[in-house]
């Protein structure tokens, strides 16, 4: 028997999902950066200036607010925009897949997936956060890929877990 579900408990379970799923890709992310070549690791580091999109949002939305940044500031506010798009997908795939169930066939994978491609591959370069996709090494891309999948199959079972005990 299904059980009845609503948004603000969607939500809640998406969110938690999402925190759990953004630990484990920072964790498949870095694991796989620190084994990168070091031309690799260079390239990418000179393509991004030294600073990850989100740092580089940390200081567009502090520029639009008449503030500028200490590194460890933009460090700091660029973690905390990392984990709030991170649970915040999360709960949009706990909203949206209840809804849709055909969008939670895949096991997280194909929303991973998605994900990698229109934010990391796309959006942030439209948004000037970081430079074109080719500016980068193709290991920067495989390890993106990586760590979205691993991101949407653990959102999926961490929500596949908290269903089955709430």
């Amino acid at each position: 028997m299904r059980r009845k579900t609503n948004v603000p408990t969607d939500l809640l379970k998406g969110a938690i999902a999402g925190a759990v799923a953004t630990w484990a890709l920072d964790r498949v992310t870095t694991w796989m950066y620190e084994r990168e070549p070091h031309n690799a690791r260079e390239q990418e580091d000179r393509a991004r200036q030294g600073r990850t999109a989100y740092e580089a949002a940390a200081e567009k939305a502090a520029r639009l607010l008449g503030r500028q940044l200490s590194q460890d500031e933009r460090r700091r506010f660029g973690t905390a925009i990392h984990w709030a798009l991170g649970i915040g997908a999360g709960a949009a795939y706990s909203v949206i897949g209840r809804r849709i169930p055909a969008f939670r066939r895949a096991g997280g994978g194909a929303f991973g997936t998605t994900f990698w491609a229109a934010v990391d591959e796309g959006l942030v370069s439209l948004l000037g956060l970081t430079p074109p996709p080719k500016a980068f090494p193709w290991e920067t891309h495989a390890r993106g890929l990586s760590g979205h999948l691993a991101f949407g199959i653990v959102a999926d079972r961490t929500l596949r877990v908290l269903d089955a005990v709430a």
